[in-house]
């Protein structure tokens, strides 16, 4: 029986491949780490002798953060994931708000 319509037509040639794309699309990771999240389990935390002061906040996720700090050795200490524009380093899991009130990122690390 022939084609009613194009629009079948071009349907039938389509369908393999939206079928293909499908396939591929649920054989990949759902939950892949964001872009912006900083993974607990490999940040190191650094030595208080490095910085300057000792103060923490709780981050979104509930969890104590080391506050910026500048480096008494002026090189990143262990566990920073970003250097401020006013020379401090932040410990921030997540970018944003990162190095608020310290000027903005100044680089990330």
């Amino acid at each position: 029986m022939p084609d009613r319509t194009p629009v079948v037509r071009a349907w039938r040639a389509v369908a393999p491949h939206v079928l293909a794309l499908s396939l591929v699309a649920a054989t990949l990771p759902l939950g892949a780490p964001s872009a912006h999240a900083y993974s607990s389990s490999t940040s190191r935390h650094a030595d208080p002798s490095e910085l300057d002061n000792h103060r923490s906040y709780r981050n979104r996720d509930g969890d104590t953060i080391h506050a910026p700090a500048h480096s008494k050795s002026n090189s990143p200490p262990a566990g920073a994931t970003a250097r401020c524009r006013d020379g401090a380093y932040s410990f921030s899991r997540h970018r944003r708000g990162t190095c608020s009130g310290h000027g903005g990122v100044d680089a990330w690390l």
